[in-house]
C-alpha cells in the first residue's frame, strides 16, 4: 500500500510550499543544460526563419501554421519566459518586440478558451511578472476581457469556444480540464489588475464541477454546461480531466484560498482509491465509472505522465516514484513514449508523439524534491531520444508513430514552453528558478504571488 508522506501535507495545510531549505545544496549540470539551450535555439531559429509572425513552425516543409484566421503569436508568447530563464536576452528581446508590436485580439473568430488561456493568457502574465513591462499586462487584460463571456452559461461553467470580437459562445458540452484549468490564469489576472470578476468567474466554474462529483468523489469526462448533466461518466486522469486536478492543488498554493484545498483533498483521495491500478508491471492509473468505481479501461499515455509531478507536489513521494517508474517503462517500450497504451499488455493503442512534456515535467519535480540522480539520468535519456528521433533541419517534429518513427509536420508551441523548459530546469543551477517560489500553470508558465494575500 502507498502511504501519504505526512510532513509535506502538513505544510500544505498550514499554507507553506514544500520545503527546500533543510536539504543540502544541489548543483547543476551545466554541460547538459547548455546542450538543451542549444537545441532550444535550433528550434527557435527554425521558427524565426520559416514561421516568423505566425503561430507555429512546420519543421519538415519549412512552413508555418496559424490556428485561426490570423496569427496570435502562439510560439513567441509561449516561448518568451523559457528564453528569460535560459538567459537568452537577445532572443527574448526580439520576441518581446514582435509581441508588443504585432499581437492583438480584436478578431472576428472563435477561439478555444482553454488553449488560449493556458498558452497566451498564462504566457503574457508570466512575461509581465518576469519582464515588468506593463504592456504585457495590458494585453493579458484585453484577452481576459474577451474570454469572459464564455462563463455566461446557466451554471457558470464556460463554453468551449468564444468569439474574440463579439463574445458569442458555442459548444456547451465541455470537460473538467477545460472548465477547471482557467483558475491560475484568471486568478492571477484578477490579482494583478484588481478586477475580481476574473477570479470569481473562474472559481465558480471549478466549484460547479466539484459540486457535481459522484457519491464516491469522482468526476466524469464530459458535462453539459447549461444543464450540469454529465454526458460521459467515465473517470480518469488523462486528457479532458487531467489538469482539473492539477489546478485544485496549485490554486491553493498560489492564492492560499482554502476552498481549493478543501476540494483537492477529497478529490485526490478518490482518485487514488478508484483509479490507481497496481499491477505486476507497476503502478498505473486507469479509467473507472464515476458512479460505481468499476474499472472501465486500462489505458495510460503521455498526457497521464504529468501525474507523478502532481503527486510529488502534493507530498505523495512514494506513489510519485512508483508511477514515474511506470512512465519510464512506457518510454522505453519504443524509445519514446506513445500517446496511449494498454498497460496490462503494454500494447500501443495510439502511436503518435506530439513532443509532449509531461514525463520531463515529472522528472524535474521528482529530482527537485528527492535530489535523486536517477531523475537526471532519465532526463538525459529523454533528451537523447528527442534528438535522435525528432530533430529536423528546421526544428523538431512530432512523430506519427513511435513504433516506426515516422515524423509529422508539426512543432507545437508547448515544445518550447514546456518540453525544453523542464529539461533545462532539470539540469540548470537551481538558482535559475526556485520551485518553491513559483507555481507553474499547465503550460509551464511560472506564476508568482506578488500581490497582497487576501483572507
Amino acid at each position: 500500500m502507498h502511504k501519504r508522506i505526512t510532513i509535506p501535507v502538513l505544510l500544505l495545510i498550514t499554507g507553506m510550499l514544500l520545503p527546500s531549505c533543510q536539504r543540502p545544496p544541489v548543483y547543476g549540470d551545466p554541460e547538459t543544460a547548455d546542450a538543451v539551450r542549444r537545441e532550444f535555439l535550433h528550434a527557435w531559429n527554425g521558427y524565426k526563419t520559416y514561421a516568423w509572425g505566425h503561430d507555429a513552425l512546420k519543421p519538415l516543409s519549412g512552413g508555418w501554421r496559424d490556428w485561426y484566421g490570423a496569427s496570435l503569436l502562439m510560439t513567441p508568447v509561449d516561448a518568451f519566459d523559457t528564453m528569460v530563464l535560459m538567459g537568452l536576452q537577445d532572443e527574448a528581446e526580439e520576441a518581446k518586440r514582435l509581441i508588443i508590436d504585432s499581437l492583438g485580439f480584436d478578431h472576428d473568430f472563435d477561439v478555444q478558451v482553454f488553449e488560449v488561456t493556458i498558452r497566451l493568457l498564462g504566457g503574457l502574465l508570466s512575461a509581465y511578472q518576469m519582464d515588468g513591462d506593463p504592456r504585457f499586462l495590458t494585453l493579458a487584460d484585453d484577452l481576459g476581457r474577451r474570454l469572459l463571456p464564455a462563463f455566461g452559461s446557466a451554471t457558470g461553467m464556460p463554453y468551449r469556444y468564444v468569439n474574440l470580437r463579439s463574445g458569442a459562445v458555442r459548444d456547451g458540452v465541455n470537460n473538467p480540464a477545460e472548465i477547471g484549468t482557467l483558475m491560475l490564469e484568471f486568478g492571477t489576472l484578477a490579482r494583478l489588475t484588481g478586477n475580481d470578476v476574473y477570479y470569481d468567474a473562474a472559481k465558480k466554474a471549478v466549484q460547479e464541477v466539484f459540486s457535481r462529483r459522484s457519491q464516491i468523489g469522482l468526476v466524469g469526462t464530459q458535462i453539459d454546461v447549461e444543464t450540469g448533466r454529465w454526458v460521459n461518466p467515465q473517470s480518469h486522469i488523462s486528457g479532458m480531466i487531467d489538469s482539473y486536478y492539477e489546478y485544485l492543488l496549485k490554486a491553493w498554493l498560489l492564492f492560499k484560498d482554502g476552498d481549493f484545498l478543501d476540494m483537492w483533498k477529497p478529490s485526490i483521495e478518490s482518485v487514488n482509491r478508484y483509479l490507481a491500478d497496481e499491477r505486476e508491471n507497476g503502478l498505473w492509473y486507469g479509467s473507472a465509472d464515476m458512479n460505481s468505481g468499476e474499472r472501465t479501461a486500462t489505458r495510460f499515455g503521455a498526457l497521464d505522465a504529468f501525474f507523478p509531478a502532481l503527486l510529488a507536489l502534493g507530498g505523495e513521494s512514494e506513489r510519485a516514484r512508483d508511477l514515474q517508474a511506470s512512465c519510464l517503462n512506457m518510454w522505453r517500450l519504443h524509445g519514446i513514449e506513445p500517446e496511449q497504451l494498454d498497460y496490462t499488455t503494454m500494447t500501443v493503442l495510439h502511436p503518435a508523439y506530439p513532443l509532449r512534456p509531461e514525463i520531463m515535467e515529472s522528472a524535474y519535480y521528482l529530482y527537485t524534491y528527492t535530489q535523486s540522480g536517477e531523475y537526471r539520468e532519465m532526463g538525459r535519456m529523454f533528451f537523447r531520444d528527442l534528438i535522435r528521433h525528432c530533430r529536423t533541419e528546421h526544428g523538431y517534429a512530432a512523430l506519427r508513430s513511435v513504433v516506426t518513427k515516422e515524423k509529422s509536420d508539426g512543432m507545437e508551441s508547448f515544445f518550447l514552453a514546456e518540453t525544453l523548459k523542464y529539461l533545462y530546469l532539470l539540469f540548470a543551477d537551481p538558482s535559475v528558478l526556485d520551485l518553491n517560489e513559483v507555481v507553474f500553470n499547465t503550460e509551464a508558465h511560472p506564476l508568482r504571488n506578488t500581490w497582497q494575500q487576501k483572507p
